[in-house]
């Protein structure tokens, strides 16, 4: 196990959960599951999502996800983003700025790596103009976001 683990606490889900994420990322698994005695019910267990460890538990209703934490998913093409939004927000809901809740309550940010780009450039007002693109969208959009970005004033 790495040094640092996201730990995340499900309601009886936590193996439906598991299942639901690996099916969604490439280079995804399962690593372990802890059953309560032989043969029960899943108390937890470890899995890879492209390589990023979790550990998930059924800890009971005593907690829930927040927005205040959210998975980061760093997405190269628009395809990427469409897919991701698409599988993740099953069941789920859309939010705003490439936000999403999934069917478990997780919050995650579907953003394409070439925003981060933008709001880097330094130029008078280009990244401005992505940013309030993005602030109007909620799953985001690569080729809006490039035509705002590029606008001549």
């Amino acid at each position: 196990m790495k040094k640092i683990t996201p730990f995340l606490w499900f309601d009886g889900q936590a193996e439906e959960a598991m299942n639901f994420y690996v099916s969604i990322f490439k280079n995804s698994k399962i690593v372990s599951l802890h059953r309560m005695g032989e043969g029960g019910q899943v108390m937890g267990g470890t899995f890879q999502l492209d390589g990023q460890e979790f550990f998930a538990l059924n800890g009971g209703p005593q907690y829930t996800f927040t927005p205040a934490i959210s998975l980061f998913v760093n997405c190269e093409t628009q395809q990427e983003v469409d897919e991701l939004w698409e599988k993740l927000s099953a069941g789920g809901e859309g939010g705003r700025c490439g936000w999403l809740k999934d069917r478990f309550g997780l919050s995650w940010q579907i953003i394409p790596s070439v925003l981060g780009k933008m709001m880097q450039d330094h130029r008078a007002g280009n990244s401005k103009k992505a940013v309030e693109a993005m602030l109007k969208m909620n799953k985001l959009d690569i080729r809006t976001l490039q035509q705002a970005y590029e606008q001549k004033d």
